[in-house]
């Protein structure tokens, strides 16, 4: 049986509980991840499934040409073929209606993702009885605030990153929690990751790793310019603002890696908890340090 959680989730499903629409996202430069698709969908289509999927798959037999937007807003589960990228990529959009995703890893890490290609079609097979799990994982809202307006509004499921270009000079980052001062890190940059994103980018900076459970935010400046500016960790209900200093260099603002703000002297960055989450689908009982030894040989000598 699903979890808890997924019994009670109001989505729209169908009478046995199986998702009735389906998202597929593909990563596009992988030469087999069209073929994986392919299989998929007629899986789906086989079951009177509604299947929607980016362009690249249009050529796919009674496949519905759709956006990742609309994904969001229809589907009742979307399935990510590629790595932890592509499953961001889908991820970063989740609005009021929430996001269920199975990652189907077509090579790489895939810390995220849950199955490897091969599986895919079991995995999918366990999804439509109801032997699953969903993996709930919080998101940031992010805005940039430039003389007194909102410029820039944006979701990260794994961090929001301040750094500068390619310019050798450190810059300086005024940084609050609830409107009190922590701060002015002097450093390359400063890392604002979720319990998901301790394992990225903020893990490289010297952050910690945090479970998925945890209700924090993770602060880790990059390469700072002194010892007594270190990863902070603060509670998930306070609000992160971040004031630029830096008149004469090129500073970004970059979610997840992947969507680029360019950011301007003076600006101010804010950062929340936002209330869109996305769900994971799980299948079987391996839990997150179960994937932190197998991923990322957490303990080995």
């Amino acid at each position: 049986m699903p979890s808890e959680r997924a019994r009670h989730d109001e989505r729209p499903l169908s009478g046995n509980g199986a998702p009735r629409i389906v998202g597929l996202v593909i990563k596009r430069q992988h030469p087999g991840a069209t073929d994986v698709a392919s299989r998929l969908a007629g899986w789906l289509r086989a079951r009177g499934v509604t299947v929607l999927a980016e362009q690249p798959l249009a050529g796919v037999p009674d496949v519905n040409v759709a956006d990742k937007a609309a994904m969001v807003a229809q589907a009742d589960l979307v399935l990510s073929l590629g790595g932890d990228g592509t499953l961001l990529s889908i991820a970063r959009l989740v609005g009021p209606r929430g996001l269920r995703i199975l990652g189907v890893n077509l090579g790489g890490l895939g810390f995220l993702t849950e199955v490897s290609s091969d599986d895919a079609l079991d995995a999918l097979e366990r999804v439509f009885a109801g032997d699953y799990s969903l993996d709930h994982r919080s998101t940031l809202a992010v805005r940039v605030h430039r003389r007194g307006a909102v410029v820039r509004a944006g979701q990260a499921v794994n961090d929001a990153v301040i750094n500068k270009g390619a310019l050798a000079r450190i810059i300086d980052l005024c940084t609050s929690i609830d409107d009190e001062r922590v701060c002015a890190y002097k450093a390359d940059g400063l890392i604002v990751a979720t319990p998901t994103g301790s394992t990225a980018y903020s893990l490289s900076a010297g952050g910690p790793v945090v479970l998925p459970s945890v209700g924090v935010t993770i602060l880790s400046p990059i390469c700072p310019h002194t010892l007594t500016q270190r990863p902070l960790v603060v509670s998930d209900a306070s609000t992160v603002r971040v004031e630029l200093i830096a008149p004469t260099q090129e500073v970004a603002l970059t979610l997840d890696g992947q969507e680029g703000v360019p950011l301007e002297d003076g600006d101010v960055v804010e950062i929340a908890k936002s209330p869109h989450a996305v769900d994971l689908v799980r299948i079987g009982n391996r839990g997150f340090l179960s994937v932190l030894r197998e991923k990322l040989h957490w303990g080995e000598r």
